[in-house]
């Protein structure tokens, strides 16, 4: 300290000029550090009971001295009738809000509430007051590092640093033990290697030990006692008591003293005074301190802690469920998991041990944060067994994470139970490379189906009451009902306030109504020709395909022809695939047609007054869930459309989430999303709808191909589950795989097509030839591909995909090397319905022609009447063949693509095009997974679930 101010001998420790020199400090390493991170923003809260005058005094100088250093400061005051209950739950809502980086509680509170209890009750790496006593433990041990140090007595030890007066090999002695100031600056002159001596109001001889103090720290809050002759020549003398005495001369009737007698600083080398002494330092210590935490969770947020599961592999390879449960023990708490993505508590919703909800919360947190590298997983045109896209989008997770040692999320869709209980199995991975717990999974994990299916059958019954209640009612009678008196005055619900508007009538009171308006506001006239709403069931079931429904006497001959689609066919679920948030969502809902009027008018939910119970049924379902791969590393499960009927691909805000939590900023971790089925679906679904929607840019694509269904496309046998593999499959055969290659050659140049290097992941089985792997990945380069590379993603888990998560690394750090041109959609949304159609047609599946149905050509040009005709395109075609075929195999061209039929889903964003016969409502097999599915009675334990 150059300028020095001397009294009376001593040099003046001046607190002020010192605070005020620390929070100049303070607001320059603020303001750089948010320079070089624009999320940086630091919060301090202080909780205040009561309205005492000197406490809002305190808050206000805090407040004043946040506000100079650039500190968020938020006054939290509550009525001094608050309950200890009500407290608790204000500190653990503020403890739990990741805004906020320190929390205080404004002393004294009321005698009805505990102040011990309270200060206990803050998060010890919020306690910037340092009193909690994780802090003060940690602080009494020779090597231990609190969160947080006392602000006074840590203000203390500032102003004798900052003098430059030597602590190390000094005899210090503190008076006064109290938990707020003697016995923490106690441990820290001990920490700071003096000898120390801490006394109180009974020490004996106190006089003789405060004499050879090299260091005299004085915490007493009594006046004046210590004497000046007790203080050793040349000492430094903190005092930090603040005591009124009577003075009647002066205009407050009273004067500040110290714990200290001022005539000290006649043999004391240095002295604070009072007031401006320890005072001032106390509050540049908070702000410090604030900073301090500020930056340290910054940090935390900023790195994915990896902490992997260790696989216990087993050869042979055991069924999925028994993997599954040998490694149940492994799993980390969904708490644990959370805390290493840097999430908070009131982020996490848990279901359970292992699956918690995940709130939108967190993208407002993290809103200006970087993503992470975007990886889309799709695959060649599948067999009807599936290639395993699912295990390797799992597996490369694993690998990403546990071998790669790199921060990386697996996002996928949510299994439905149709298939789980009839051929195809769940969705949760195979082998070792696992979602976990796969039965959670693929049962019924946190409710989001069952709510899309109460959500979807609710708008149907809304639909056929509504067209009843029209049927036997007059336009009188019905706006009685839509409108009665509650308490005398009759008013319309929001949703009916919405409709007045898209009528064109200006009116918000019922009675103002003439009888015309009545007659529009109350009749949907519904065709029933022409209700597109169907229910849905989360089972196969064959006979719901078409059903007759309203045959009982009290709907009065109001029968009509209808049927059930599978849950993940709904609308609402391509909704919650693609919204971006509640409002969204909400919108989405809103504007859902469920039919057409007589008149030809769509009718939307909104019109039919459902779209707030809908939100509130999908409102849960909006957060993706949580749960964990076998070796550990984050996955995301949320939302389930299928890829041939729907687009295909789980949900927006699961891989937004996934992107800003990975999105390090020095070392970027990567998001692998799951697209459905072969890359002319799922994955041009990806790019033309979901990232549209998105607005998220992938970095590559990797898609899966099997030897097996190479050979398929070759001109293999039908390959039918339940029915054992032709040899040509399991033996080597390279003329086969050869000609089969044409179907992922073209897989390989749509990818290219949208801008995006392709890596091929060629997911080897046990029968696959070196040789014939060899020439997958000879060919596959040849044609374009960034890379391919054999894995063995089942029986070895990441371990089995490590040259894979090598090369996706690669290119998603080094784009330019990669070849790829730079991603873009296949079409602009402002081309006409048939344009975007026959875009998709001829350059993804290489149709020379498209032709259209009657009703598709009425189709078309209603809807482009309607304005309907710029969303993107949502072609529904079978996942077996690039045509409408199945039968047709490889890579064909020059076929005819025949639409039979269009919709349009304008809750999704979407018109979805039918091409040729689309089952909505699978069956069941002769054989289904059901047979062997049970529970273990001695266990509990789920057995035959794969």
């Amino acid at each position: 300290m150059s300028d020095m101010q001397s009294t009376s001998g001593a040099v003046r420790l001046d607190g002020k000029a010192i605070a005020e020199r620390v929070r100049e400090e303070l607001a320059v390493e603020v303001a750089e550090f948010k320079a070089a991170h624009p999320t940086f923003r630091p919060k301090l809260v202080a909780l205040q009971v009561g309205e005492r005058s000197d406490s809002s005094v305190y808050i206000r100088q805090k407040a004043k001295a946040c506000k100079e250093i650039g500190v968020e400061f938020e006054h939290v005051q509550l009525d001094d009738s608050i309950q200890q209950t009500e407290l608790d739950a204000r500190v653990d809502s503020i403890n739990d809000d990741p805004a906020v980086h320190g929390l205080l509680v404004q002393l004294p509170l009321p005698g009805h509430l505990s102040t011990r209890h309270v200060v206990q009750s803050i998060r010890a790496e919020k306690d910037v007051d340092g009193f909690h006593a994780e802090n003060i433990g940690w602080l009494s041990k020779r090597d231990g590092s609190p969160y947080f140090r006392p602000c006074t007595p840590l203000g203390c030890i500032e102003l004798l640093q900052r003098y430059n007066i030597a602590i190390a090999g000094k005899r210090a002695v503190v008076i006064g033990r109290s938990d707020i100031v003697g016995a923490p600056v106690a441990m820290m002159l001990t920490k700071l290697d003096a000898t120390v001596t801490l006394c109180h109001s009974r020490t004996a001889n106190i006089e003789e030990l405060v004499r050879q103090a090299d260091i005299l720290v004085v915490a007493i809050g009594q006046p004046e006692f210590v004497h000046a002759d007790w203080v050793k020549p040349g000492a430094a003398v903190v005092d930090v008591g603040m005591n009124a005495v009577d003075d009647a001369s002066k205009k407050a009737g009273f004067r500040w003293v110290g714990d200290v007698q001022p005539a000290a600083a006649t043999h004391a080398g240095f002295m604070t005074p009072v007031p401006g002494g320890v005072g001032p330092m106390t509050v540049a210590m908070l702000l410090r301190n604030v900073v301090a935490s500020a930056k340290r969770h910054h940090a935390a947020a900023s790195t994915v802690r990896i902490v992997p599961s260790v696989l216990a592999l087993a050869d042979p390879v055991p069924s999925d469920i028994a993997i599954a449960q040998a490694q149940a023990s492994a799993l980390k708490p969904i708490a644990q998991l959370g805390a290493e993505l840097n999430l908070a508590p009131r982020e996490l919703e848990p279901h359970g041990r292992h699956a918690a909800k995940v709130t939108l919360d967190v993208l407002d947190r993290l809103d200006g944060m970087r993503n992470g590298h975007y990886v889309v997983v799709t695959g060649i045109s599948p067999t009807p067994l599936g290639e395993g896209k699912s295990t390797v989008t799992v597996g490369l997770a694993q690998a990403l994470y546990a071998h790669l040692g790199r921060a990386a999320f697996a996002c996928v869709r949510q299994p439905s139970q149709g298939p789980t209980f009839g051929i195809k199995g769940g969705a949760a991975g195979g082998g070792y490379s696992q979602v976990a717990p796969m039965t959670a999974m693929n049962l019924h994990l946190t409710g989001d189906i069952h709510a899309i299916s109460a959500a979807n059958n609710l708008v149907a019954a809304a639909v056929d009451a509504r067209r009843f209640h029209e049927a036997t009612q007059t336009n009188a009678q019905l706006m009685a009902r839509l409108c009665p008196p509650k308490r005398g005055v009759r008013q319309f619900a929001a949703p009916m306030l919405r409709r007045l508007q898209r009528l064109g009538i200006d009116k918000t009171r019922p009675e103002d109504l003439d009888a015309d308006e009545i007659a529009r506001f109350v009749r949907l006239d519904i065709d029933p020709e022409r209700i597109v709403w169907r229910r849905v069931l989360d089972t196969n079931d064959r006979f719901l395909r078409e059903i007759t429904i309203g045959e009982a006497a009290t709907e009065r001959g109001m029968s009509r022809r209808t049927g059930f689609d599978i849950a993940v066919a709904s609308e609402i679920m391509a909704v919650l695939a693609l919204t971006t948030s509640l409002a969204d969502m909400r919108e989405r809902l809103a504007r859902m047609v469920v039919a057409m009027s007589h008149a030809g008018e769509p009718i939307t939910c909104d019109d039919i007054g459902v779209t707030g119970a809908l939100t509130v049924l999908m409102k849960d379902a909006l957060s993706p869930t949580l749960m964990q791969t076998l070796e550990g590393s984050p996955v995301f499960v949320h939302a389930g459309p299928f890829a041939n009927i729907a687009h295909g691909n789980s949900s927006i805000v699961a891989d937004k989430i996934a992107l800003k939590l990975v999105g390090a900023p020095t070392e970027p971790g990567f998001v692998v999303t799951e697209a459905g089925f072969g890359a002319d679906i799922g994955f041009e679904k990806f790019v033309n709808i979901k990232c549209r929607a998105s607005g998220l840019v992938p970095d590559v694509a990797v898609i899966v191909a099997t030897v097996r269904a190479l050979k398929m496309h070759g001109g293999g046998p039908d390959v039918v589950p339940g029915k054992p593999l032709a040899d040509e499959y399991t033996r080597e055969n390279l003329d086969l795989l050869e000609r089969g290659f044409a179907n992922l050659r073209r897989h390989i140049e749509n990818v290219n097509k949208m801008g995006l290097a392709a890596i091929v992941a060629i997911n080897a089985f046990s029968t696959d030839t070196q040789a014939e792997l060899d020439l997958v990945r000879t060919l596959a380069r040849n044609a374009g591909a960034y890379d391919a590379i054999p894995t063995h993603l089942w029986a070895k888990g990441g371990a089995g995909a490590v040259e894979l998560a090598q090369a996706v690394a690669r290119c998603c750090t080094n784009k330019a090397e990669s070849g790829a041109e730079g991603f873009r959609f296949l079409y602009d949304n402002n081309l006409s319905i048939k344009e975007k159609i026959e875009t998709i047609a001829k350059q993804v599946y290489r149709a020379a022609s498209v032709s259209y149905s009657e009703e598709a050509e009425r189709k078309i040009e209603q809807f482009t009447a309607s304005g309907w005709s710029s969303m993107p395109i949502c072609m529904a075609k079978t996942q077996y063949s690039f045509s409408a075929d199945p039968a047709l195999k490889g890579a064909p061209e020059g076929f005819d693509l025949p639409i039979r039929d269009i919709r349009a889903s304008l809750g999704a964003g979407f018109i979805y095009p039918l091409c040729g016969a689309m089952a909505t409502l699978p069956g069941l097999p002769t054989r289904p997974c059901f047979y062997d599915i049970d529970i273990d009675e001695d266990s509990g334990d789920i057995v035959g679930l794969f």
